[in-house]
């Protein structure tokens, strides 16, 4: 048995969230949205593509948002992205704490915490 990839990663977000996630992960993360399952769609959320793997946004009923944990995802211009996040009046935390890499920290409309990386 081995892990041959990573599959798809779930963020959470409270009943409702659709539209908001669709505008956030469609709109200024310019992510495409792809179908869920026909055996699924009735619980809810939206499902995204990120390169080979998917983001998936599931609707949970006592939402939290996730402050620490998070999805990271490898970009290719990190301060473009940056300034159509603070464009889009999300904020954006710069960090260099990992050798070889630029990484920011931003939160979705829930509050959950994501991440961008470029290594150089």
């Amino acid at each position: 048995m081995a892990i041959v990839r990573l599959d798809h990663v779930q963020v959470a977000a409270p009943r409702g969230a659709e539209a908001a996630a669709r505008d956030f992960y469609g709109g200024v993360l310019q992510m495409a949205e792809i179908a869920k399952p026909l055996s699924l769609a009735s619980r809810g959320g939206v499902w995204f593509r990120a390169g080979e793997q998917q983001l998936h946004i599931g609707i949970e009923d006592s939402f939290i948002p996730a402050r620490k944990a998070h999805p990271a995802f490898a970009v290719d211009d990190l301060h473009s992205l940056a300034e159509r996040l603070e464009g889009a009046g999300a904020a954006v935390t710069w960090d260099e704490a990992v050798p070889g890499q630029r990484r920011i920290f931003t939160a979705d409309p829930f509050g959950n915490r994501l991440e961008f990386v470029q290594s150089f």
